[in-house]
């Protein structure tokens, strides 16, 4: 009996410790940008904290989490994942998240959030109680992209070449032929007969080939010029040591940087 009340109690102790590493950081920008806050257990009111309805993005290092937009873990819920959700607009839940707790890894949920991202793909996020100060920029480049290619469909008229079409020299010269044969007589009807048929074939050839110009559609490209940056190339010196970020927006005069490393925060 009191080998299953051990067993019993280290597998409690197991799901409490796996429930105190868990961690959640919550961020006041999008793209966790911006001031940052971590909680490691539940949170029945994120006001006494100075966090209430700030969220717009989050960043779930362990555990699954509950969030709720009320105090006491009431109103709308939604249970987030291991992983970087950049934007809390898509869930309804932007600037509107009030408390927050950990819930059970393996147990299924009716509410939970769509899949997030594997890992931050905004790399110089702001950390939990993460000291830093502002430096002046020194130098700010705007990479623009690379040219372009800009494509429409016109309408075109097409000429062939002619090609000398026996049906039509044929018939035009048996028409010439009779029509010939009609005027004159003797030898003058003869030489009106092979004049008629000549002129006949000639004209039954340009017939022939007078519908060789048609149109059609024609797809036609040009490469243009991109003005459009694609990012800024930004650089500053902290405490003698020159560094370089790209940015995607424009920076301010001066930056945020980790105090101790100089990194960038966003």
């Amino acid at each position: 009996m009191n080998k299953t009340l051990k067993i019993a109690a280290a597998i409690a102790a197991m799901g409490l410790a796996s429930q105190a590493f868990a961690q959640i950081t919550f961020y006041e920008g999008d793209g966790l940008r911006g001031r940052a806050y971590s909680a490691n257990g539940q949170v029945r009111d994120l006001g006494r904290v100075g966090f209430n309805d700030r969220a717009s993005s989050v960043f779930v290092d362990r555990g699954r989490w509950e969030v709720c937009e009320d105090s006491n873990f009431r109103g709308q819920c939604m249970v987030l994942r291991p992983g970087s959700y950049e934007s809390l607009s898509g869930m309804g839940l932007n600037n509107r998240i009030s408390s927050v707790r950990p819930v059970k890894v393996r147990d299924r949920y009716d509410n939970e959030a769509p899949p997030p991202l594997a890992q931050p793909s905004y790399e110089w996020r702001r950390r939990p109680s993460e000291r830093v100060v502002q430096v002046p920029v020194t130098s700010v480049r705007a990479v623009v992209g690379t040219p372009e290619q800009r494509c429409w469909v016109e309408r075109q008229q097409v000429n062939e070449p002619s090609r000398p079409n026996a049906g039509g020299v044929i018939a035009g010269a048996l028409i010439g032929g009779i029509l010939g044969h009609q005027v004159g007589g003797g030898t003058g009807r003869d030489v009106a007969t092979a004049g008629g048929a000549i002129a006949g074939a000639a004209v039954g050839n340009n017939v022939a080939n007078q519908n060789n110009s048609y149109s059609r559609d024609v797809r036609r490209c040009e490469n243009v010029s991109n003005p459009k940056p694609e990012y800024w190339d930004v650089t500053y010196n902290y405490r003698g040591v020159e560094h370089r970020v790209q940015m995607n927006t424009p920076p301010a005069s001066n930056i945020a940087v980790n105090a101790q490393t100089g990194e960038p925060r966003m």
